[in-house]
C-alpha cells in the first residue's frame, strides 16, 4: 500500500511544498496546520509516519508527540530550528525517530523517510527480500552489534537508540574499524548533496552517539578523535 505521511507545521508553505514533493514521490500526504487538529485526526486514522514542526500554537510538537505516544509507536521526523538542541534531546527521549533542522532540503527529508518506513517494514517482517533488494548483513565488532536492516544497536546485548542520521555515520565507522573518516566523508553519508551542513554538525551528532552508549557503558571509548583529520571506530 502507498505510505501516508502527515505533515504537521503552522507554516503553509512549508505544508504545500513539502506535500508537493512527497507526492512526487507517490506518498499520500496528509496536513494539518496544528497539534491538536492533527491529534484528532490520529484518533481517527494513524498515518504510517508523522513529520512534526516542534514550535507551534496551541499544541506543539513535542506535545503532539507525547500524547501520540500514550497509545501509538507510530514514527516520527521532527522539525527544528537550527539552534534547539534541548528540544531535539527531548524530543529523542520521548520516542521521535529523527530530526531534521530548517531550513532543510526536501530530498534529505524524503531520504530520511524511506529510511525509517523501510526500518519499519522490516521490524514489521513486511519488508520484500529479494536479489535486487537483499537484507543488510549484521555488523558486528567485539562489543558493539548493529542490524540496519531493522535500525537495531546494542553494546554488550544491550540496545542503544540512534536516529537515522547517528546511525549512518555509526555504521560508516563501524564497517572499517581503525580507518579514520573526515567530517567531510560522514557528511556525504549523512546527508545530501543539495544542502548545506555546517561540519561542526558532525561533531555534535558523535557526541550524542557517546553519551547514549555512555548511558549503557560509562567507559564507553570506542569513537576515537583525531583532531584536525576526523573520526574513527576502534579496534578490539
Amino acid at each position: 500500500m502507498t505510505p501516508e505521511i502527515a505533515l504537521v507545521d503552522d507554516d503553509r508553505n512549508i505544508l504545500t511544498s513539502v506535500s508537493i514533493a512527497l507526492q512526487a514521490e507517490g506518498f499520500v500526504t496528509r496536513v494539518y496546520s496544528d497539534g491538536a487538529a492533527a491529534l484528532r485526526a490520529f484518533a481517527d486514522k494513524e498515518p504510517d509516519l508523522g513529520v512534526f514542526d516542534i514550535k507551534m500554537p496551541a499544541m506543539d510538537g513535542m506535545e503532539l508527540l507525547r500524547r501520540l505516544r500514550e497509545s501509538s509507536n507510530m514514527p516520527v521526523i521532527f522539525l527544528t530550528s537550527k539552534d534547539d538542541e534541548l528540544d531535539e534531546a527531548l524530543g529523542l527521549a520521548m520516542g521521535a525517530d529523527d530530526y531534521i533542522a530548517k531550513p532543510f532540503s526536501q530530498r534529505l527529508l524524503i531520504a530520511r523517510i524511506r529510511a525509517i518506513l523501510r526500518r519499519q517494514e522490516f521490524a514489521r517482517g513486511t519488508a520484500v527480500i529479494s536479489e535486487e533488494n537483499p537484507e543488510p548483513a549484521l555488523i558486528e565488532r567485539g562489543r558493539l552489534t548493529m542490524d540496519p536492516a531493522r535500525h537495531r544497536v546494542t553494546w554488550d546485548g544491550r540496545p542503544v537508540t540512534l536516529t537515522v542520521t547517528e546511525f549512518m555515520i555509526l555504521e560508516a565507522l563501524a564497517q572499517r574499524p581503525g580507518v579514520v573518516k573526515s567530517r567531510n566523508q560522514l557528511l556525504d553519508i549523512a546527508y545530501s548533496d543539495d544542502v548545506f551542513v555546517d561540519d561542526r554538525t558532525i561533531d555534535s551528532h558523535i557526541k550524542r552517539v557517546r553519551r547514549k552508549f555512555r548511558g549503557v557503558d560509562p567507559q564507553f571509548d570506542m569513537i576515537e578523535t583525531l583532531y584536525g583529520v576526523g573520526y574513527r571506530f576502534g579496534e578490539e
